[in-house]
């Protein structure tokens, strides 16, 4: 084998000797006669000598070079940053004009994150990188060949030391192809896990470990101590004790001795591994009628790829991608942890760390890739998922702060304004609504801007805690706004409030995008000089075109279908309105700490008095949802209403029932022949949307075929009937949106949600929805199912905030995280110049994101 060693002409010789026996050049022939080699083929074949170097594909064939080259590399006190390769003027012999032609002149930049490379091989970099380029260069004189020169050249702007380390960002930003044991065909692969750098591969957190620190042979075994023995199962047994109880039993097979875990009230762990499978049993054995039983042991699932005579000690398991087995993976992240984890610097001060027992991050990073024990595992997750959760937690408290800085109009709520917005409402105000009105109040004295959020579930009444705050600030003399995502919940609103204001002097006015330009212009002005106190409209409120003359309210409804940005689209000028969210999407604690994390919150949990439960059905089969078909006849009959729900508008067949058109059509000619069905989606005009909703307002139309468009603003007490088509296709907070638009006035209501499927998740989801109609209880259910999703709503961005943490899984960090937070900004420590570093990385990532300014 060619060895490294010997002056720059010996190595050459050695090279030329090696190719020739390597690729068969050296008059090798075969029955066609000498093997051609394109140039192509060439610098294939030369990939041996440099696997971190890149191809760089040339237009001309090269040759050998005079040995005497090697004399032109820079000496030892510099380091080359570009590679020039000259083509020699040379006589082409297989042309036959037999001209000299002159050749390009080629450069390959200098890169210092290939000197992980060079100094495994104990090689300088200037050394290493010049062998690589003459490797990467150097072929066989064969006819027709030109002849190459190779210069290296030294650069005045980049002098560094030979065997320095290179800069700490250009390593932990290198690609990750050149970390140790990666190369181009691995990391193409890792871009399917967005790791694209060294940082990022550093970053991929490993999900849980296996703990085979202590893993015997049975006859090793030792009683009461904490151990784990690796088997084949061979049987499994479930048998019913008294009073109820069960015990589930599984056999493991270890090399001819039989262990046993037994599970006590557990019978799903019955089916939860099969024969065959290749387990782990840890925990504390005892010894049984001359056998080791483990009672109730942690059991890890060994993958073909694990060879369990081989593992021992924490292992690691992360996530994968196709083409990336668990070893290669655990092989790489030791790998770039090794070589650029203490690089890494740590943005947290040593007495913040101190005070909350976290770990140098550097050794948290060590921790997650190479853990000793499980605890240290554990602090080491818990302290990177905590730095996540925390930028991002104060990246909403410096947002708070911006926001309490802003002055606001203050508005005093006497009794008697009180009294006479009260006197608008047909009801009695529930005690959530109540409450969450002396919330608006306390906050409406105040100079600093109300930035609250009113969580409600369907029907609990929101819209009427607007309409306070918003009548609260016309009878101060204000203006007030209220925007809706939709121009079907926005017309829903505004005709609300027509109906509240039909007798009232309040000037109001309904804004939205597709009005006729003379309309619009003369609602811009109105609303400019201050005659329009009331004005209820879509985004286009927050138009540059839209100037208000002394806003002083502005109620965004259903924040989840905005981003924060649009949120903050009122603040402006020197005095900033009062702001309130309202979502009757009810929001799980740890999304509500995410997505809301700058706001108050208002909770409404009682329903208005009257208000029945909707009775929800799973509909498998066909004979079941013909009975329904049946029973909103008899409904229709009975003068009841229903809306009929599918997941998209166009089908992608005749038959496709998934598509409103078709299955609008299937019905109007057989389940629902004799009725008056109508069709609503949102590709229609709008004028024929409201002529559709007027229509079946108005009980003109028995039965309402749409898509999620009726999801929210839509109010017709009499409909009582709702089936949802293909119900598995929706999530559980959309299904209990679409459910609550049924069952708003005196009639019961009756949900169907028709669904063929067998699919674990989409049964789960149904048959919670079947159990309960507690918003909150479903939203914390729907985010245990779904995980924390887009959070922020800032899905047009691109950006998702969190790049590790998962609110969900990670609540109580996320708790703690937040607490800390508010206390380092609150009391101004965050400001301080220790703090600088973090302070740095949460503006970067997220000034963006909060609208705040780079300078905090």
């Amino acid at each position: 084998m060619f060895k490294w060693h010997g002056s720059a002409n010996q190595r050459c010789q050695r090279l030329t000797t090696f190719r020739k026996k390597r690729i068969g050049l050296w008059g090798a022939k075969n029955k066609q006669g000498p093997r051609p080699y394109s140039d192509r083929v060439i610098f294939e074949k030369q990939a041996i000598f440099a696997r971190h170097m890149p191809i760089f594909p040339l237009q001309a064939p090269l040759t050998f070079p005079d040995p005497k080259i090697c004399q032109n590399f820079p000496n030892s006190e510099q380091s080359p940053t570009t590679t020039k390769i000259t083509p020699q003027p040379h006589q082409n012999l297989e042309s036959p004009h037999n001209r000299t032609k002159p050749a390009p002149e080629i450069q390959i930049p200098w890169n210092p994150a290939f000197q992980p490379a060079f100094l495994l091989h104990g090689k300088s970099q200037r050394q290493f990188a010049a062998e690589r380029v003459l490797v990467e260069l150097f072929v066989f004189p064969i006819r027709g060949l030109r002849m190459y020169s190779l210069v290296m050249s030294d650069s005045p702007q980049r002098q560094a030391p030979p065997d320095s380390a290179p800069d700490t960002v250009d390593r932990l930003a290198m690609p990750v192809q050149f970390v140790r044991g990666v190369g181009p065909q691995r990391a193409a692969l890792l871009k399917n896990l967005n790791i694209e750098f060294a940082r990022d591969l550093l970053f991929h957190l490993p999900t849980d470990i296996h703990d085979f620190s202590d893993v015997r042979p049975v006859p090793q075994l030792q009683p009461d101590l904490v151990q784990s023995v690796h088997g084949i199962v061979v049987d499994r047994d479930c048998r019913q004790m008294s009073g109820g109880r069960t015990l589930v039993g599984i056999l493991l097979n270890c090399q001819g001795h039989f262990v046993r875990g037994l599970w006590f009230n557990q019978p799903w762990m019955m089916k939860k591994y099969q024969d065959g499978d290749r387990l782990v049993f840890n925990g504390k054995p005892a010894r049984r009628a001359g056998r080791w039983e483990f009672n109730n042991p942690t059991v890890y699932v060994l993958p073909p790829e694990d060879d369990p005579d081989q593992i021992s000690g924490i292992l690691p398991r992360y996530p994968l991608t196709d083409g990336i087995r668990m070893e290669s993976m655990r092989r790489m992240t030791r790998a770039v942890t090794e070589q650029c984890a203490d690089l890494v610097a740590d943005p947290l001060p040593l007495n913040f760390r101190t005070a909350h027992q976290l770990p140098e991050l550097a050794d948290a990073l060590r921790g997650l890739h190479i853990p000793q024990s499980r605890q240290q595992w554990e602090d080491a997750r818990r302290r990177v998922l905590l730095d996540d959760l925390l930028e991002f937690q104060l990246g909403l408290a410096l947002r708070r702060r911006m926001t309490q800085r802003l002055k606001a109009v203050p508005i005093d709520v006497s009794a008697r304004i009180d009294a006479r917005i009260r006197r608008l409402f047909d009801f009695r105000m529930t005690n959530g609504q109540n409450s969450a009105v002396q919330d608006i109040v306390q906050d409406l004295k105040l100079q600093q801007p109300m930035h609250r959020l009113l969580q409600a579930d369907v029907g609990a009444g929101k819209t009427a805690i607007a309409v306070y705050a918003m009548l609260a600030a016309v009878a101060a003399g204000h203006q007030a706004v209220l925007m809706a995502p939709t121009e079907v919940l926005a017309t829903q609103h505004w005709e609300t409030f027509e109906e509240l204001l039909k007798n009232s002097r309040v000037q109001r006015c309904l804004l939205l995008g597709g009005l006729p330009a003379a309309q619009r212009r003369d609602l811009l002005t109105g609303i400019a000089s201050g005659t329009l106190q009331l004005i209820i409209g879509t985004q286009a409120l927050i138009q540059e075109a839209v100037q208000f003359k002394n806003l002083a309210v502005a109620v965004v409804d259903e924040q989840h279908r905005f981003g924060v940005r649009q949120r903050a689209g009122f603040f402006n000028g020197e005095l900033s309105p009062h702001v309130l969210v309202m979502t009757a999407t009810p929001i799980p604690r740890s999304l509500c700490l995410t997505q809301f994390g700058d706001l108050d919150v208002s909770v409404i949990r009682d329903l208005p008095p009257g208000r029945q439960r909707v009775i929800t059905s799973r509909i498998c089969g066909g004979p079941e949802q013909d009975r329904v078909w049946q029973f909103v006849h008899e409904q229709v009959r009975q003068g009841r209403q229903a809306y009929v729900v599918c997941p998209r508008v166009e089908g992608q067949a005749e038959d496709d029932f998934a598509s409103a058109e078709v299955f609008f059509q299937h019905l109007q000619k057989s389940k629902l022949a004799g009725l008056k069905v109508d069709l609503l989606h949102g590709r229609m005009e709008r004028d024929m949307r409201h002529s559709v909703m007027e229509r079946f307002r108005n009980h003109e139309t028995d039965v309402l075929v749409s898509t999620t468009v009726i999801e929210v603003g839509v109010n017709i007490p009499n409909a009582t009937l709702m089936i949802i088509q293909q119900a598995e296709r929706f999530g559980l907070a959309q299904l209990h949106q679409l459910r609550g638009r049924i069952c708003r006035g005196r009639f019961q209501g009756y949900c169907f949600l028709f669904s063929e499927t067998d699919l674990p998740d989409a049964v789960t989801r149904l048959t919670a929805l079947e159990k309960t109609s507690d918003g909150f209880e479903l939203a914390e259910k729907d985010a245990e199912l779904r995980g924390p999703g887009d959070i922020l709503g800032l899905r047009q961005s691109g950006a998702m905030p969190l790049r590790v943490a998962d609110p969900v899984r990670d609540l109580k960090l996320l708790q703690l995280s937040r607490q800390i937070a508010q206390d380092l900004v609150d009391s101004g420590q965050f400001d301080r110049p220790d703090f600088q570093q973090l302070r740095r990385i949460v503006l970067q990532r997220f000034a963006h994101l909060f609208d705040l300014p780079q300078t905090g």
